[in-house]
């Protein structure tokens, strides 16, 4: 077929331009007012839109566009959001710093709005967050991802229950995302080699308030079928599907990065999925320099960012070693090293032929920085990698925690951020990572609160009567039985969700475990209760399948299909929905398989009380102030003894402290008690978990200093990161050579508190010099159970001259802990450029 393509776009009248801007920017998905513009375009056409400001402009007919340009009301409004969209894009941020390095922030997908469908969980609620975060705080920080022709599934359940999937095409054409182009108007372009052939992606931009998402595209003539099918669906295919979308993320997109004209001067792997990229910026400085692997190497190394999102083994990206072979043995040649040791890039050991390569090995072998996403998790990763730097205490392998956050304005509903923003005052908005500005919730009235909640619950119940009947209308019920639907849930009802993914180990049906007791809670006349559910199960669980199966056929056995909902589809729309109008969000995961979470902080900034496990954010977030912990943090081997103990945990907190502190009422109907726990929730995580806190965390603890190496890094061509790299390999022939000959101190079997302890080391260094060594004391109480230092402390040792052919190092540290004591001596590697001295096999003991 001869076919002659061009994109029309729509004809605004003069007076509407500022429209199209606005609406290819996704500010707008944090600024109700600037949405509300186009829903008053047209109702109808808003939601058959799917909710899409650019789409909704090509839906509304010339003669309405005509109206409304003549409408004096609609004018001042759009005149008042453009301006204080223009004020925000040049106002003054947190960062006032140099933006002419930037770090570059990959990730494999991102929730920024439900009308640009690239994401499927938390993952990209994340990632869409952190975008948002940053353009609030004028990081210099662009984004880098895929442009999913499909995006994730669509999810209906069958009449049974089961879970069916749709996978409905995107028209970019029509969303906020715009086609870069070079000076001649031709796409930007890059190719990635792909087991010997080359595939071709464009470069699309998503404007994301100050910030820019760069999105790679496969889908264009250049390639063959099966390349244009790489960006086809997030998370779909199988592993040469995976591998080839993350060779595109990582090495494709720092190229594209290139093609833009950007440096990436840091680079941060939001989990291993990009881990490719450190590959391909050691190509870069080995070809521009004529380095060595090593060299190119470290001087990428202290640029590097990674964090990891998994708690589990299994949850690691991991490919066969055949695979890899494909498409990457011709790597080894290029990076002048052998295939084995490009295998050990991704393996904890090295030369083990039967383990598989791991993206998250490579990652933290390749990055001077790497976070779990909770302080818990931060302790779950330490345990799960510890194995890579041997040797090594637990409490010291080089792997911290930023806890995550939620954008507050995209996850707080309007009718709460217009309360917020009355009682809080213009800072609020103008200064987002001003968190103090929480402690003002004292200000609000107990019975304005009240009443924003309760239209947020009001306007929740509508939202799942809607939806409920369209399910219905689409299964072919009966008009009786989708008159029903009219009866389903109360506006006045305790209301109690659980909303994320379904699976497993995140126990939705845990609840439903002693039917007979919540049967009783759920057609209680007097204080009644009512669950709604939601979430995906991925394509391929089918455990997770049938939890949601489960789900519905409780209701129908019971007969309670209008206390216990499953809505369909969850997305970001209904996300919204349901944190801001339930009243308790459940969360039951296995301690400790959920890294972070970031629903219950969503509803717990709306004001929604928590009632979790202590897992991932609420293990650090609970106070019985704010919410309610099912058991006290207990690990279990037993599972079913586990889900066992935790319902009956749950049960009792429902019937003996949550249910009736809902229900307690004053005179004048109010919730009193209730309402001051939903204020004191919204103060304290809405300073402790704002994505705004997040986003300080990782600029003064990764960006800004991971920034500062750049610049140093290439300084004098290099010479510091050649520098390094040499005093690594003369470590690395030098360390078998080290030794403690002997240690000497003033120690006693008794100590007094306070008294001088005085060590004296003796070495022998080989070809090292003391500069270029760290001598520590590691000092502490000793544990009777496995005669180790625990809650050790540190203290570097002065070189205090050589004897002979030793080296002599002392200490003088004071006895400050009682108990039973102990000191040992340590040799860690010393150099100017090292960001942590934490090297894989650089550690030695007496």
């Amino acid at each position: 077929m001869n076919l002659s393509t061009y994109t029309v776009k729509p004809k605004l009248p003069d007076s509407l331009k500022p429209l199209e801007e606005i609406a290819r920017n996704l500010w707008l998905s944090w600024n109700f007012d600037a949405v509300e513009l186009f829903i008053r375009l047209d109702y109808d056409a808003w939601f058959q839109s799917q909710q899409s400001p650019v789409r909704i402009l090509g839906m509304v007919s010339q003669e309405r566009l005509a109206e409304v340009a003549q409408d004096d009301s609609y004018l001042a409004a759009l005149k008042e959001v453009y301006e204080r969209f223009l004020k925000y894009k040049k106002g003054e941020t947190w960062y006032r710093g140099s933006k002419k390095e930037v770090v570059a922030y990959f990730s494999m997908e991102y929730g920024m709005d439900v009308s640009l469908p690239i994401y499927s969980g938390g993952l990209g609620m994340l990632s869409g967050d952190h975008m948002k975060t940053s353009s609030d705080m004028g990081l210099p920080l662009v984004g880098i991802g895929l442009l999913y022709r499909q995006g994730y599934f669509r999810q209906y359940l069958n009449a049974d229950g089961f879970q069916q999937e749709s996978y409905p095409e995107n028209d970019w054409y029509n969303m906020p995302v715009e086609l870069r182009t070079d000076k001649s108007g031709e796409p930007i372009k890059i190719s990635v080699d792909l087991a010997g052939r080359q595939a071709v992606a464009q470069v699309w931009e998503v404007k994301v308030g100050r910030s820019s998402l760069y999105l790679l595209d496969t889908n264009i003539e250049d390639n063959p079928q099966d390349f244009r099918n790489i960006t086809s669906a997030l998370y779909g295919g199988d592993k040469e599907t995976r591998i080839q979308q993350e060779i595109l993320l990582g090495i494709g997109g720092i190229r594209a990065l290139r093609a833009l004209g950007i440096n990436p001067a840091a680079t941060h792997m939001n989990e291993g999925h990009a881990a490719f990229l450190g590959l391909e910026r050691i190509r870069e400085i080995m070809t521009e320099r004529s380095f060595t692997f090593e060299e190119a190497r470290e001087a990428v190394w202290a640029t590097n960012i990674f964090t990891t999102h998994t708690p589990v083994p299994a949850g690691n990206e991991r490919f066969d070693i055949a695979l890899m072979e494909k498409y990457f043995q011709p790597w080894s040649h290029i990076l002048g090293i052998s295939w084995y040791d490009f295998l050990s890039l991704g393996r904890e050991r090295p030369y083990d032929d039967h383990e598989s390569f791991c993206m998250t090995i490579l990652a933290l072998k390749l990055a001077a920085y790497a976070n779990g996403v909770s302080a818990l998790h931060g302790d779950v990763s330490r345990k799960m990698w510890k194995g890579l730097w041997p040797g090594l205490p637990l409490d010291e392998i080089p792997i911290g925690h930023v806890t995550n956050g939620v954008h507050p304005r995209t996850w707080v509903s309007n009718n709460m951020i217009d309360l917020l923003d009355r009682y809080f005052g213009p800072h609020f908005y103008d200064e987002p990572t001003d968190l103090a500005i929480w402690d003002r919730m004292d200000r609000i009235s107990d019975e304005e609160l009240w009443r924003t909640h309760e239209r947020r619950r009001e306007r929740l119940v509508a939202f799942a009567r809607q939806r409920i009947r369209e399910n219905l209308k689409r299964n072919g019920a009966v008009e009786r039985r989708i008159q029903q639907a009219e009866d389903a849930l109360s506006p006045y009802a305790l209301t109690l969700a659980f909303a994320r993914r379904f699976a497993t180990y995140k126990r939705g049906n845990l609840l439903l475990r002693d039917p007979e007791r919540l049967i009783r809670l759920l057609k209680d006349q007097d204080r009644p209760i009512q669950l709604i559910f939601a979430g995906k199960a991925h394509p391929m669980d089918m455990p997770g399948k049938e939890l949601i199966k489960s789900i519905i056929h409780f209701a129908e056995q019971y007969e309670v299909e209008s206390r216990i909902i499953f809505l369909e589809n969850y997305d970001m729309a209904m996300g919204r929905y349901l944190t801001a109008g339930a009243d308790l969000w459940l969360n039951t995961p296995r301690r400790p398989l959920e890294a972070s979470g970031t629903s219950g902080m969503k509803a717990s900034m709306n004001g929604v009380l928590n009632c979790s496990v202590l897992d991932g954010w609420w293990a650090e977030a609970y106070d019985p102030e704010v919410g309610w912990a099912i058991g006290r943090g207990e690990e279990y081997e037993d599972t079913n003894l586990q889900d066992e103990v935790e319902s009956k945990a749950l049960y009792d907190l429902l019937e003996r402290e949550i249910i009736p502190l809902f229900y307690q009422r004053g005179r004048d109907g109010l919730p009193r008690e209730w309402i001051r726990r939903m204020k004191r929730c919204m103060q304290a995580i809405g300073q402790s978990m704002s994505s705004h806190r997040m986003l300080m965390d990782y600029s003064n603890s990764f960006y800004l200093p991971a920034l500062e190496n750049y610049r140093r890094m290439t300084k004098d061509g290099y010479a510091e990161a050649k520098s390094l790299a040499a005093y690594l390999n003369k470590l690395k022939h030098s360390w078998d050579s080290l030794k403690i000959v002997k240690i000497e101190s003033n120690a006693k079997p008794v100590m007094q508190r306070e008294d001088p302890l005085s060590v004296t080391a003796y070495l022998e260094l080989g070809p090292l010099s003391p500069e270029e060594l760290r001598i520590e004391l590691y000092h502490g109480s000793v544990s009777t159970q496995t005669r180790e230092i625990v809650n050790a402390r540190l203290s570097e040792m002065r070189f205090a001259g050589k004897e002979g052919d030793l080296y002599r190092y002392d200490v003088k540290v004071a006895c400050i802990d009682t108990g039973w004591q102990g000191h040992t001596i340590r040799i860690l590697p010393k150099h100017s450029a090292l960001v942590h001295p934490y090297r894989t096999g650089f550690v030695k003991w007496a």
